[in-house]
């Protein structure tokens, strides 16, 4: 729990900010403000977010070269995906005109809405750079279990775009592009102190040598090390099954949003306050995944086939736990729940409505969430990707055809099959890669970058 307990508490508060967003602009009186970011949000998820994986190929390789007790690799890691981020990143800015076209043809937010929703993308379209490279980071400081320089780092980030957010939405009065504007400055911010961090810790105390010419050697190894390309086959290896993976699961999200907004921006308001609390349950779950992933990460590269078991029973012991504890408390406190997001009647009777769905997703999507750390540490990330394909294009997608006469409550079933067959296509997985033994059946590349 070392490990777990502060990637826990640094998930539960990753929310955060859209939660602030969510309930300020739900108590503005005008469903206009929260149904532009609601599809902004989701637009910029299509463009920046589905470059997510950064931070889950960073952590599992970190973890795995850690567990090798390779320090040098460890430093190349952290350099590689810096360098990999920012240039995605500023590739990014370049394209973003017809990046963000692309997002607004596919979500088609309400025409009252349309307007606030542009200017939101175009504000938060410039946080590319710096929300990749801290994808980056924090995955690096996961893979190195530190753990609590990656909790502070999340409460520095949330604290700026909290305290903006009172300051640009309620004190200047600039609603949903006030939400924009902190949500930016407050990923700058976390950039630069991750920078910090990172390298204090790697480079800063340099275990690797003694003396200034060792430094020396080290820093132009690194350097050459970073101009090679062959050298980033593992993270391209990993990385390319991740950003399928993830691909898929931000156009689940981008298609449930895009449904939403076609039956009417009270519909989109109530669905983004759901979706909200979904979030909360899911980032907080995923404190135990990116423990597992880091452990599990470390077991494998040590070859320690009895830790990898015993870190997987206790991962799944606490996320089950709490997935019944998260659906008993969304059963008991639902009214209060969506009270405290909004007071405008027809989006709280919406969310009233749909309650119950959401209320079920945690039972179902918990099994998911946990082995996607454990396949992530394991390295078996092909496997991650094949799972999410069928479960999006043979689950999703013919349910919500088979529903969609029933509106937004087939949009809903469809999303909670979903959850559920990654679960289960995941536990089926699970139990024939232990049949097989998973250290026979580790598919990524061995890591042999050495120190020269």
């Amino acid at each position: 729990m070392s490990v777990a307990l502060p990637m826990i508490m640094a998930a539960l508060i990753a929310p955060l900010p859209g939660i602030v967003d969510t309930a300020m602009l739900g108590h503005l009186g005008d469903v206009q403000y929260l149904s532009a970011v609601a599809a902004g949000s989701t637009i910029i998820g299509l463009v920046i977010w589905s470059f997510s994986f950064l931070r889950m190929g960073t952590t599992a390789t970190t973890a795995r070269a850690l567990g090798r007790e390779n320090q040098a690799l460890c430093q190349l890691l952290l350099a590689q995906s810096l360098v990999l981020a920012i240039s995605l990143g500023l590739g990014i800015l370049v394209l973003q005109g017809p990046l963000l076209s692309l997002g607004v043809a596919l979500i088609m937010p309400p025409e009252q809405a349309l307007g606030l929703a542009e200017v939101y993308t175009r504000i938060r379209i410039y946080a590319a750079p710096a929300i990749l490279g801290t994808f980056c980071i924090s995955g690096w400081l996961i893979g190195m279990q530190k753990a609590r320089a990656a909790l502070a780092l999340m409460v520095l980030i949330n604290i700026i775009n909290v305290g903006l957010d009172f300051w640009f939405i309620l004190g200047l009065n600039m609603n949903s592009e006030g939400a924009a504007w902190a949500s930016l400055l407050a990923e700058y911010a976390g950039l630069f102190a991750g920078l910090f961090i990172v390298f204090r810790m790697a480079f800063g105390n340099n275990s690797l040598g003694t003396n200034s010419e060792r430094t020396a050697a080290n820093t132009r190894w690194l350097l050459t090390q970073l101009k090679q390309l062959s050298h980033y086959r593992e993270l391209f290896t990993v990385n390319r099954h991740l950003m399928i993976r993830t691909t898929c699961l931000i156009f689940i999200f981008a298609f449930f949003t895009a449904q939403g907004a076609r039956q009417g921006a009270a519909i989109l308001a109530a669905n983004a306050i759901l979706m909200q609390l979904f979030f909360l349950f899911s980032f907080g779950l995923d404190g135990f995944a990116q423990a597992a992933e880091a452990l599990t990460g470390e077991a494998i590269g040590g070859r320690n086939e009895t830790t990898f078991y015993q870190i997987c029973k206790l991962t799944a012991g606490w996320g089950f736990a709490m997935a019944a504890v998260t659906t008993g408390l969304y059963l008991i406190f639902d009214t209060t729940i969506i009270g405290f997001f909004t007071d405008i009647e027809a989006v709280a009777l919406l969310a009233g409505e749909y309650f119950f769905w959401l209320a079920m997703v945690p039972l179902t999507a918990v099994g998911a969430f946990l082995l996607d750390g454990i396949f992530l540490g394991a390295g078996q990330t092909k496997h991650m990707q094949n799972i999410m394909l069928i479960a999006a294009i043979m689950v999703f997608m013919p349910v919500w055809l088979l529903t969609r006469d029933l509106g937004n409550q087939g949009l809903w079933l469809a999303f909670l099959v979903f959850m559920a067959a990654r679960t289960l296509l995941m536990l089926a997985t699970f139990w024939r890669i232990n049949h097989l033994g998973w250290l026979r059946q580790d598919a990524t590349p061995t890591l042999n970058a050495d120190q020269k």
